[in-house]
């Protein structure tokens, strides 16, 4: 066990974990020049054609040193704050981190935080400052920037490029001397902690796991603390570039093990394994529930598909531990799902997925996040949907999420974030130098109000040199409201949201205007109105298609003209009581994309 080092990638979004990863599997000959490729643990077409890591890879590579051979265990961990998941996930596997920072853009707000991730999880790091052959390099502030943040010395910090492989032999020597081996009873009983899983259509689930205590052997009757379910391990192994079957896998060690298990609702990420006959052992203390920020409800087209997409979902769910879902109905669009994401690019990922890779065209609801309700008859519920809100006349009070935002941007732009946020309902705390040319801005703002495109906003503002994390507060009173959208009278429930009153006029106005745009023309009239209770906000009209009714007639008398005119009113009248509007897809994705 003493030449096992198990460790992870953390750094901010873009900054080069995955080609470090690269550099360091062709220097460990993990991977032949034949099959090597730009991000190789990036398996995704949707991760390749982003440029983004979004699931955490776990790989293992063998080194030799002065004639002793090391197993390292690697995770590659995705940047990007709506995945931070996966990062805490990798982190309780590992016993130490490469904390990677860009040498030309220096220390970001995502750097920050997983590096307080990997404290809290007591992990050794070890600094590495990436890209230097770059022209934009910044080598000796960066350095101050980092040796201010973990209170190390300048010779603890690695120089290295993972695009041309400068440094990698003395990141791979720092991983041998500075990573604590794991600590371990191989007679001890079997303690094993399931870190992620996928499903394989063939073979079932297949569950990846880090052994802390005990061997587990192919054949073993192996128990899941959590769920209480015992299988039998069909095949055990660990992870190279693809599946290694095994014989054993013993204390330390990172694997992966297949039961034949078909149903996900028996595998739970952060659950313990152990042996069946001594099941009397403590769980590993495993991951935090996850904390979903933006709801929004995906529904399947055609209502006939539901079960299906019911399957689909619990299969990536397995994949993807940080999405979160129940049971919702719709007047407009059926059974679905509310579904809890970790941000708005998460629910853009899981639509995308659920498309590619189980061939689901869904329609997704207006996102929005929680709110708490107060009631007269002192009553308090959550709110994840604007149907559950109750009348406005036994509503009290209403309470919404508000996070703490701290970015992290150039002096020159302080500007323009600063009537961003106050814009967006924001409250600055604080703002403070960490170095003459950075400078980091705490904000306390509305969850609502960067539900939508604040981030988007964010980077457009500053020509993208800002960077931005949150962390949740709590909840505080607020002036919330239901807008509704009515088609002729009638409400369309899948098209409501919950808003600021200040902010429900401007909306609905965008909102009926967008609409008026994507819905298709009827044979009658067809009003848009943005409601809030009774009072009408705003209103567009689609004018009727009007059909020639008057064309077959030659000559004549007035009154037969007439008379067909009368008879098309009456008919378009008519039709406008009993007609409905269809609302296509392209509306519920234009109320996701209004601009302002």
């Amino acid at each position: 066990m003493k030449n096992i080092r198990n460790f992870c990638i953390i750094a901010h979004i873009d900054h080069g974990k995955s080609t470090l990863a690269d550099r360091l599997l062709e220097h460990t000959k993990t991977i032949s020049d034949r099959d090597m490729q730009a991000q190789v643990l990036d398996d995704m077409d949707l991760e390749r054609e982003k440029g983004i890591t979004i699931k955490s890879h776990a790989i293992q590579m063998n080194y030799i040193v002065k004639g002793q051979q090391y197993v390292f265990n690697l995770i590659d961990t995705p940047g990007h704050v709506d995945f931070s998941y996966e990062v805490s996930r990798a982190l309780a596997a590992c016993e130490g981190a490469l904390l990677l920072v860009d040498a030309a853009q220096g220390i970001q707000a995502q750097t920050i935080s997983n590096l307080y991730l990997a404290l809290e999880n007591d992990l050794e790091i070890i600094p590495v400052i990436n890209k230097i052959d770059m022209d934009g390099a910044m080598i000796p502030e960066v350095q101050d920037q980092i040796i201010e943040l973990i209170g190390c010395k300048v010779e603890d910090i690695l120089l290295a490029s993972g695009k041309t492989g400068i440094g990698i032999e003395a990141i791979l020597e720092a991983i041998i001397e500075r990573i604590p081996a794991p600590k371990g009873d191989y007679e001890a009983p079997l303690q094993a902690l399931i870190f992620d899983s996928v499903f394989n259509s063939f073979r079932g689930i297949i569950a990846y796991y880090r052994i802390f205590n005990g061997v587990i052997k192919k054949g073993d009757k192996i128990r899941f603390i959590n769920t209480g379910q015992d299988y039998f391990a069909d095949e055990v192994g660990t992870l190279k570039m693809g599946l290694m079957p095994q014989k054993e896998v013993k204390a330390g060690d990172v694997g992966y093990i297949i039961t034949g298990i078909k149903n996900a609702k028996e595998v739970k990420v952060g659950d313990t394994i152990t042996l069946a006959n001594n099941a009397s052992i403590d769980a590993i203390n495993g991951f935090e529930e996850v904390k979903p920020m933006v709801f929004a409800g995906i529904y399947p087209v055609n209502t006939e598909d539901f079960e299906e997409l019911r399957d689909c979902m619990e299969k990536l769910q397995l994949n993807d531990a940080s999405l979160t879902f129940e049971l919702e109905t719709s007047q407009a669009l059926g059974f679905g799902f509310r579904c809890g994401f970790l941000g708005m690019l998460h629910m853009e990922i899981v639509q995308e997925r659920l498309e590619r890779e189980f061939n689901q065209t869904v329609i997704t609801t207006v996102p929005n996040v929680s709110f708490i309700a107060h009631t007269t008859r002192k009553e308090t519920f959550t709110v994840n949907n604007p149907s559950e809100m109750p009348e406005p006349t036994n509503l009290e009070r209403i309470e919404e999420p508000f996070i703490r935002a701290q970015i992290i941007t150039k002096p020159d732009y302080i500007g323009n974030i600063m009537t961003l946020c106050l814009g967006k309902r924001g409250n600055l705390l604080n703002q403070s130098y960490l170095t003459p040319s950075r400078v980091e801005l705490i904000f306390e703002i509305p969850l609502t109000e960067i539900v939508f495109d604040f981030y988007d906003k964010l980077k457009s503002q500053t020509r993208g040199y800002a960077s931005f994390d949150y962390a949740p507060i709590g909840y505080r009173d607020s002036d919330i409201v239901k807008m509704d959208i009515l088609l002729n009278q009638e409400k369309v429930d899948a098209l409501s949201a919950l808003i600021h009153r200040g902010r429900a006029a401007e909306f609905g106005r965008k909102l009926c205007e967008k609409l008026k745009e994507l819905l298709p023309r009827q044979q009658f009239l067809i009003a848009i109105q943005a409601a809030v209770g009774a009072k009408i906000l705003a209103r567009e009209n689609i004018s009727a298609m009007r059909k020639d009714v008057t064309a077959k007639c030659y000559g004549g008398d007035i009154s037969r003209k007439r008379k067909l005119l009368e008879k098309q009113k009456e008919g378009k009248k008519r039709m406008r009581q009993i007609g409905n509007v269809e609302v296509p897809q392209e509306a519920f994705l234009a109320v996701l994309k209004l601009d302002d």
